[in-house]
């Protein structure tokens, strides 16, 4: 496995390298609510955003790489998964009881 080099692309939510593996698309938008611009990002930290957040709050107010990472959760999630290597994955809790607004 190469080292990361500075010019590797970064996760927009946590900020480690992207690496190879375990990379997902996600839209700040909802595609389902008509968003069509996309962002790599690791699987993990894709699978937790969706894990909190429906589509109409991701919609609504949680829009922005900034607003994501101000949210307690997503804050908590990001501190503990800056220590684990890019290529790390595990599955996550999903929210099934989450209300859909």
């Amino acid at each position: 496995m190469k080292p990361d080099s500075p010019s590797d692309p970064l996760c927009p939510l946590c900020g480690r390298p992207l690496g190879t593996a375990n990379i997902d698309r996600h839209h700040l938008v909802p595609k389902s609510l008509k968003g069509r611009e996309q962002f790599p990002i690791h699987k993990i930290c894709h699978r937790k955003i969706h894990s909190v957040f429906t589509e109409k709050e991701l919609l609504r107010t949680y829009h922005t790489w900034d607003k994501l990472r101000e949210n307690a959760d997503i804050r908590t999630f990001i501190d503990w998964v800056a220590r684990k290597p890019p290529e790390f994955y595990t599955t996550t809790a999903t929210a099934n009881s989450k209300k859909r607004k």
